[in-house]
């Protein structure tokens, strides 16, 4: 009778090598699954706005255009220029230029924060104005853009995209074409966007947030008034904190 002859062991380099492979394999398809994940999502860290980003198209000489937003950008009850309970015990009025790259900053760094922690919880009542041509005539018009956004309810998605696509003062951000191209990028019915822009429906609107600047003191971009009360440039977000705090003590 033939007894069962003992098998011989793999040598330890055989061993090594199999799972050494076995390794590199598996980190292979982790990344094969990372890559084709960002590329699912086709989005990216923009140093330049600070947030996520989406492209969405190529605008004039091959330069990309992105949507909104960061991350925690959020506009709750948002109609029109405004955002938040109505009759929440705090009201903030920002006036801003998207020309403005303190503006930019403070929509980038602290906008977010009082979403999160006031207006979404009912404290704050927000409202964005404009300063008509404060830096340049593109802002007057970026502004005018803004408004028409706002008659298909997407004054805040627009803001967004505006300050998304910004690159400096006066170098045509936001010149007509580039208008009408972020208002595709939002989805709003071109025609009736368009309309709206050439037809200069709220160039006086424009002109009263002018007014209303000057007659509440504004003099630099940005500014607020929290519960009449003047903040004035991009300060960072304890600033605001401590102002709608003392605001909600009644103070």
């Amino acid at each position: 009778m033939l007894e069962d002859q003992p098998q011989p062991k793999p040598k330890n380099n055989d061993s090594i090598i199999k799972w050494t492979a076995l390794t590199i394999g598996g980190c292979l398809v982790i990344i094969a699954c990372l890559a084709f994940a960002l590329v699912l999502a086709g989005r990216f860290f923009s140093p330049q706005i600070g947030g996520i980003l989406s492209q969405v198209g190529v605008g004039p000489n091959n330069k990309p255009v992105y949507t909104a937003t960061p991350v925690a950008q959020a506009h709750p009850q948002s109609k029109f220029n405004t955002m938040g309970n109505p009759n929440a015990p705090v009201r903030i009025i920002e006036y801003a230029d998207f020309q403005c790259p303190f503006c930019q900053r403070y929509w980038q760094d602290t906008e977010p924060q009082i979403i999160k922690t006031y207006i979404a919880t009912g404290k704050v009542y927000y409202e964005y104005r404009s300063v008509g041509a404060f830096i340049g005539p593109d802002s007057a018009l970026a502004a005018e853009a803004a408004y028409c956004a706002g008659d298909q309810n997407k004054f805040w998605e627009y803001h967004d995209v505006l300050f998304s696509n910004w690159t400096g003062e006066n170098v045509g951000d936001f010149a007509t074409p580039k208008l009408r191209q972020h208002a595709a990028t939002v989805g709003l019915d071109q025609n009736t966007f368009d309309q709206c822009l050439n037809q200069g429906k709220y160039v006086d609107r424009v002109q009263q947030d002018v007014t209303n600047a000057n007659a509440d003191g504004i003099h630099s971009t940005p500014s607020f008034l929290i519960n009449g009360k003047l903040v004035e440039g991009a300060q960072p977000f304890d600033v605001f904190q401590k102002a709608i705090e003392t605001a909600l003590k009644g103070y």
